[in-house]
């Protein structure tokens, strides 16, 4: 593809779709939620594998060129001088095969305290009251613990990110991430914005964070997985505080996992704002 690329990933609830919402105040950037691409590139690699009587023919070089293919297809209509970020939790784990498909590519990734991320999907189940969460395949029962459980699981939402991202600041491959606390984000975007700049080595831009366009996919988006807000960003930054809706105990099962916040055990190639 010509255009730059550059990508997004971290835990749900942490700010990706604000932090998109704000790079696309930059008309030479490209950055929205999820994209296809991760599920075409896992499609790519699947169908070019051993489990594929036709992989005979096919070489790492081929599968290189034809994940390439799928980036430089999704993005076609970007030019030499604009910058794509996409977006998708699962790039953490990509990140040996993303070095080498895109050597001067970066990944932004962003954290919050998993209490807090839990506490944001159980805020907005309950905004939803009358409406089934996809999130959780559209089931009527369950409770706050067996919601929470699931979500912090191996395959579950929270718990995969959670663990992607921890591969990825343990890997050799540290040194492409910058871990951007929704608390950054959130209270002073605009030094998250330079350190993010500064990051990918472009010129800084001058953004508005008193001024978000909303991004009406999203919310259709939203509206089909039965969860409307999942992916809702406010007209301004502003840092909000609240109590929290989760149990005591549930909170604090989770509230000492922010390993990103303990400098001693984070690799010092990883750099964090």
């Amino acid at each position: 593809m010509q255009s730059a690329i550059h990508f997004i990933a971290g835990l749900p609830r942490a700010g990706s779709t604000l932090l998109s919402a704000l790079l696309r105040q930059n008309p030479r950037f490209t950055a929205g939620m999820t994209s296809p691409v991760g599920s075409l590139f896992n499609a790519m690699l699947r169908e070019t594998s051993q489990r594929n009587e036709t992989a005979v023919f096919v070489d790492d070089d081929m599968r290189m060129r034809l994940l390439r293919g799928v980036f430089s297809a999704m993005y076609a209509e970007h030019g030499a001088d604009e910058v794509v970020f996409d977006t998708n939790r699962q790039w953490t784990t990509k990140l040996p095969a993303l070095t080498k498909l895109f050597p001067q590519s970066r990944m932004i990734c962003c954290v919050r305290n998993p209490a807090w991320v839990m506490d944001s999907l159980e805020s907005l189940v309950r905004r939803n009251a009358f409406e089934l969460s996809g999130i959780f395949g559209f089931e009527p029962g369950g409770t706050v613990y067996s919601r929470v459980e699931a979500l912090g699981g191996n395959a579950g939402m929270v718990g995969f990110a959670y663990n992607a991202l921890r591969e990825a600041v343990y890997g050799e491959h540290a040194d492409r991430l910058l871990l951007v606390r929704y608390e950054s984000l959130s209270t002073n975007p605009l030094g998250t914005l330079a350190a993010i700049y500064n990051f990918i080595e472009a010129p800084l831009f001058a953004h508005d964070p008193g001024h978000i366009e909303p991004c009406y996919d999203m919310i259709e988006f939203d509206a089909r997985m039965g969860t409307p807000g999942l992916h809702h960003v406010g007209s301004a930054v502003r840092p909000m505080t609240r109590p929290s809706v989760l149990p005591p105990d549930l909170f604090a099962r989770y509230d000492r996992d922010a390993f990103w916040n303990d400098a001693a055990q984070l690799p010092k190639a990883v750099r964090i704002v």
